[in-house]
């Protein structure tokens, strides 16, 4: 009876709900900061367009204002707020969970990269349907009109009319590519940790979660952006009809059409997208946990 009351308080405990809290609150400030990109990173992945393709981020995004207006920009912004809100709230809650299982002597870079791979899987399987809507909210009127404009109609519509496995088109890539957060979130612990033994547990400065995120997300991105972009045209579906074929199948389709570079296709958009998006995160991550846990402290002294 008592392991069971303890897993039940590891399971809810309020530690747990900070992280999984600050991590889905932090995503929200890092998605409206740099959305921009990922509508650029987008539109070179899947617009057939020559000019799309070969503008770089900053020509593109002011070439989309000047023929298609701010709105394009930002098209589909809300969807991914929510989805990106929901799917840091499972991977911060299930990676913190499965963490607390071992003590802090026992935690290393290998630990860490087998347990943040879990969560990427579970967190995979969780809300791919939520990203599969999201890719073609963020297409719709470009190559087609869609006849859905929010993630609840969305899913409702392809489910009915594609089946509900078309939901999780894409999972495959998608469970391949929880080594990426897996990865970013063991650099990150291991450099973290690392420092904390160099320079003790003196109170960091803005700049070193912000370059903490924004270098464990290079490496994390470096290895994994083909299989990201194989992901994305799963997800998406088009006219070659990309989401019936397997992982590796589309990824040798995209090297016989376009060769090797073709793999990287919106690779500098990714990497401004990302960097930025992974380095704001764990900076807002970092200090919201930390607010949270000072709040609960005063009111758990005012209490007693």
């Amino acid at each position: 009876m008592s392991n069971s009351k303890e897993a039940l308080s590891n399971l809810f405990s309020y530690h747990l709900f900070v992280h999984a809290t600050s991590g889905s609150c932090a995503s929200l400030v890092a998605v409206a900061a740099v959305y921009p990109f990922l509508t650029i990173l987008q539109r070179k992945q899947l617009d057939d367009l020559k000019a799309v393709r070969h503008l770089n981020s900053f020509e593109l995004i002011y070439y989309l204002f000047k023929k298609e207006g701010l709105g394009s920009i930002y098209r589909g912004l809300i969807p991914v707020m929510q989805s990106s809100c929901i799917s840091n709230f499972v991977y911060f809650y299930v990676f913190h969970l499965l963490k607390s299982f071992k003590t802090r002597d026992a935690q290393s870079a290998g630990s860490d990269l087998i347990l943040g791979t879990l969560a990427g899987c579970i967190n995979v399987l969780t809300t791919t349907p939520l990203w599969c809507v999201n890719t073609r909210l963020r297409m719709n009127n470009i190559n087609y009109s869609l006849p859905y404009d929010n993630l609840i109609s969305g899913l409702k519509y392809i489910a009915k009319n594609e089946g509900i496995e078309k939901l999780w088109a894409g999972t495959q890539a998608s469970l391949l590519l929880s080594i990426n957060p897996a990865i970013q979130f063991s650099v990150y612990e291991s450099i973290k940790r690392y420092l904390t033994k160099l320079y003790g547990q003196e109170k960091p400065s803005v700049f070193y979660f912000f370059f903490l995120g924004a270098l464990s997300k290079v490496i994390s991105t470096c290895i994994t952006y083909p299989l990201q972009l194989v992901q994305t045209k799963m997800r998406y579906g088009d006219k070659n009809n990309t989401n019936e074929m397997g992982t590796m199948e589309l990824l040798l389709q995209i090297i016989k059409t376009n060769g090797f570079k073709g793999l990287y296709v919106g690779m500098e958009a990714k990497f401004l997208q990302t960097i930025l998006t992974a380095a704001l995160m764990f900076l807002a991550y970092e200090k919201i946990a930390r607010f949270v846990k000072i709040l609960l402290r005063a009111s758990a002294a005012s209490t007693t």
